[in-house]
């Protein structure tokens, strides 16, 4: 995987095969599509809100329970009729749930006052009946109410009051508000309840039956967001005296394509190189088995163009620091029997393949690392046994861990810098990030050799060549008079205040040892309990055991998958791209078709 070359391709044409050449264009998918000229706000608006309602109705239909066989021949298929019909299907469903939960909060509110029939208004002489909800402590307020009351049903929480009056009373005469029952009885309210789960049902039966139609809904979905990007792409182009011109960056290995449509069609091309000014989109280019790496790349922040592609090197660190924070071989034997569980479903596509090898790569490092620190749920073998010779570390050596964390974060973030270094190759800048190299090593060796004086000094040399390169080389400015030089020294020791925030990156490293402890102790934790329980409860107390823990091990598992994501990317996100890719770039945008398959 590396980050595409790209080159500014600039095709004129005629005006009147425009639309043919961006078609052409389209179909072809190799091109991010410059503005030659801003589009307008109204055919903007409209060319990306054409297929909203396609997009809503496939994502009703999509999210059914239950799906029918697909209708594939378009025969007699109208769209625009479907799209009003599953919509309007949507609405009504929408609010027959919404009469459905009003109905049951309404039995909910009335079912403590019992089966009451209301009688005509004025079978009552005019008075009407008021209901409250009062605590049971606060009964003795009703011996202040002038208004005839009456305690209808009473528990050791609430007593349910029925005043009587003619008009609502003061909202203060209770300390309470009023509960609002309705007009109806329970029976009505458990009649319409009824109803209405039976019109939920057919309103249901009714989304199943348009489940039948998502395959034509995508397909033509699929050619309405294609004519939305066409639209778009119309108002980009710029238009001159019968002449069209289209602007773009296209990648090196696609330009064969480019140049045979060129010539199909007689048009003119011009090839250029990024200028230096420039910022071209990124493109990772990688196979299909890589694309889960490449979109962990971009996920929290584009790469710039001129930087290098951290694919490689964060799916590893990713998964040796998600394997530090799980710290257990049974949760990754776990992982691997839940992958291999949906094994079949995860071959449908190439990404989701991709994604099945990251989860394969997680799982083995994850039972690598549980076996080096002999962690089995909790449980650690014996050491004559064979996991036992595997048991090379323990959790609880805070010592050493310690030491395993801050050389694991040294690494990555003297990694992140000799990248960033390669990467500017050529230019005085990239020795800055060779001297931060230097002094991250330096500052390991210095705390490592404690008790060797010659090695703590070889690291203060090279803690001290460090510095100068990056108080010598940190500055961008250009030399064109002497006091340059003046301004290049003063930004350079500037720039040595990022020295507290190296310390710090690599102090946040030790999260990988405190999560793991966290982790293996909580698993530990959990088998204790257990074991207690079943000691202390004779009968019933291997049953309780056992629940204590598949509740506890489950509960530590998702906390530790949880903390293994967050953590693990954070510290690839946060303190490596810091260090490694400080420059954010812009995505590399295809201007090409989408097909449903």
């Amino acid at each position: 995987m590396s980050i595409a070359k790209l080159k500014k391709i600039s095709i004129c044409g005629l005006l009147a095969e425009k639309r043919q050449l961006l078609e052409q264009l389209q179909a072809l998918g190799c091109m991010h599509i410059l503005p030659l000229r801003p589009p307008p706000a109204e055919v903007e608006a409209v060319a990306s809100g054409r297929a909203e309602g396609a997009r809503k109705a496939l994502r009703f239909l999509n999210d059914a329970p239950r799906k029918r066989r697909q209708v594939r021949e378009p025969d007699g298929f109208d769209l625009k009729a479907l799209i009003t019909q599953v919509n309007d299907l949507k609405q009504r469903l929408r609010d027959a749930e919404d009469h459905r939960d009003f109905l049951a909060d309404r039995i909910q509110a009335a079912e403590p006052w019992g089966a009451i029939e209301f009688p005509p208004l004025q079978d009552l002489a005019g008075q009407r009946l008021w209901f409250y909800t009062l605590p049971s402590h606060q009964l003795r307020v009703l011996s202040q109410v002038e208004l005839p009351w009456q305690v209808m049903h009473r528990d050791h929480r609430v007593a349910h009051v029925v005043l009587i009056a003619p008009e609502e009373p003061d909202r203060d005469i209770l300390p309470v508000a009023r509960t609002h029952v309705g007009a109806k009885s329970l029976h009505e309210l458990e009649d319409e309840l009824n109803t209405a789960e039976l019109e939920l049902e057919d309103l249901d039966a009714e989304r199943w039956s348009l489940t039948r139609y998502i395959y034509l809904l995508s397909v033509n979905l699929a050619e309405a967001e294609n004519q939305a990007s066409l639209v778009r792409a119309q108002q980009q182009t710029l238009d001159e005296d019968a002449i069209v011109a289209v602007q773009g960056w296209v990648p090196e290995n696609s330009l064969p394509e480019l140049h045979a449509l060129v010539e199909q069609n007689g048009l003119a091309c011009l090839v250029e190189d990024p200028k230096p000014d420039e910022e071209p989109p990124t493109l990772i280019d990688q196979p299909d088995s890589r694309a889960a790496g490449a979109d962990l790349a971009v996920f929290y922040q584009v790469p710039a163009y001129r930087s290098w592609d951290p694919s490689r090197v964060l799916v590893v660190s990713f998964c040796v620091f998600f394997a530090m924070i799980l710290s257990d071989a049974g949760y990754g034997l776990l992982m691997l029997a839940g992958l291999v569980l949906f094994w079949r479903r995860m071959s449908k596509s190439a990404k989701m393949r991709a994604y099945r090898s990251l989860g394969l790569a997680l799982s083995g490092a994850t039972i690598a690392y549980g076996m080096l620190v002999g962690s089995y749920f909790g449980l650690t073998p014996a050491p004559v046994s064979l996991l036992g010779w595997f048991h090379r570390l323990n959790v609880d050596d805070f010592d050493t861990m310690m030491k395993i964390s801050i050389t694991l974060g040294v690494a990555h973030v003297t990694l992140a810098n000799l990248m960033m270094a390669w990467s500017r190759r050529g230019r005085l800048d990239a020795w800055s990030n060779v001297g931060w190299a230097l002094v991250a090593v330096a500052g390991l060796v210095f705390w490592l050799s404690a008790a060797d004086t010659v090695i703590q000094t070889g690291g203060i040399v090279l803690g001290v060549a460090g510095l100068i390169m990056v108080v010598l080389f940190t500055s961008r400015r250009p030399v064109r008079r002497r006091r340059d030089h003046v301004f290049r020294l003063f930004e350079g020791l500037f720039s040595l205040t990022k020295l507290m925030n190296l310390f710090g990156d690599v102090l946040s490293y030790m999260r990988l040892f405190a999560l793991g402890l966290a982790s293996a102790s909580l698993a530990i934790t959990f088998n204790g309990l257990a074991r207690d329980a079943y000691e202390a409860i004779s009968g019933p107390g291997l049953l309780v055991a056992a629940l204590i823990i598949l509740v506890g091990h489950v509960l530590n598992l998702a906390l530790a998958l949880m903390s293994g994501v967050v953590h693990g990317l954070r510290l690839n996100y946060i303190e490596f791209y810091k260090w490694g890719l400080p420059e954010e770039g812009t995505a590399f945008r295809k201007f090409a078709r989408k097909e449903v398959r």
